[in-house]
């Protein structure tokens, strides 16, 4: 992978860290824990500014999180929560979104805040942003903050390790591994829920 970032970010320079970003936000298993450390090496070496990278990281960064805002939005919260009502949907119950969706309204902006510096989560804040309907300005100011942050920070960790840029990748990966991972089993905590939940209704029905 990392030989294909370093192509991309030869032939496009600035713009190709942006469209890698942009990407990442959007297929999370594209990881900018690796793309941005190898921007800042190319940016210590003269092939890149990081005047420009930075800016066009945060841009991708955005343009990512717009997109799957986006597909939140077009869900909508009612939306979801007529497929909550159907016995395949698994995942949630009508009430669980219903909570869900309150807890966002009260703190959906430390939420997208701080969830843009969490590898995967970083991604996936997007989408219940965009179901919980906060105003579109406040996220996008908000995406740009968070990312802004995580953005600077690796790439200076790719100028500052130099050659030893893949040094984050050997910390980091497992770090990001434990975090999907506790995302896959609260996803699968959440559908057994959801199964027993039924069925117990299905019982006293």
């Amino acid at each position: 992978m990392a030989d294909w970032i370093f192509a991309i970010v030869d032939r496009l320079g600035a713009a190709g860290v942006g469209l890698l970003i942009l990407l990442e936000n959007v297929i999370p298993p594209i990881p900018s824990e690796v793309i941005l450390p190898l921007a800042g090496f190319r940016a210590r070496t003269g092939t890149l500014n990081l005047l420009t990278v930075w800016p066009a990281a945060t841009a991708g960064s955005v343009l990512g999180a717009l997109i799957l805002y986006g597909l939140g939005a077009w869900l909508g919260h009612e939306r979801l929560r007529r497929l909550a009502r159907r016995r395949w949907f698994v995942f949630a119950s009508v009430r669980d979104i219903d909570r869900g969706d309150e807890l966002f309204d009260r703190h959906g902006g430390k939420v997208v805040l701080l969830a843009r510096c969490v590898p995967f989560l970083r991604s996936v804040v997007s989408i219940p942003a965009g179901i919980s309907g906060m105003p579109v300005l406040r996220f996008t100011v908000l995406t740009a903050i968070g990312s802004g942050v995580w953005n600077a920070a690796f790439l200076a960790i790719g100028w500052a390790l130099g050659e030893n840029w893949d040094t984050v990748e050997q910390w980091l990966g497992p770090v990001s591994y434990v975090v999907i991972g506790l995302v896959v089993v609260g996803l699968v905590v959440l559908a057994v829920r959801r199964r027993r939940s039924t069925e117990a209704v299905a019982t006293r029905g």
